[in-house]
């Protein structure tokens, strides 16, 4: 099942509410998304952590091979 881009970052958004969030839909589906997040969350953090923080905005969305969500590359960034 396909997951829309606006749905994804009202998501992250709503867990990281300074955050500014582009979404590239990279084959045209629906299904496999980058997301380039700009956010004061990430200050101090590794790449690491702050994919985890996107990851936990996602609520399992992405989880198993039934997930909403098939494919989300990450560009994380601080203002």
């Amino acid at each position: 099942m396909a997951m829309a881009g606006d749905k994804i970052a009202a998501m992250i958004k709503e867990a990281m509410p300074d955050a500014e969030v582009e979404m590239i839909d990279l084959a045209g589906d629906n299904n496999h998304w980058k997301a380039v997040i700009v956010s004061s969350e990430f200050e101090g953090l590794n790449r690491v952590k702050q994919h985890q923080l996107v990851y936990a905005a996602l609520k399992g969305k992405m989880d198993g091979a039934d997930g909403e969500l098939h494919a989300l590359a990450l560009e994380t960034r601080t203002p």
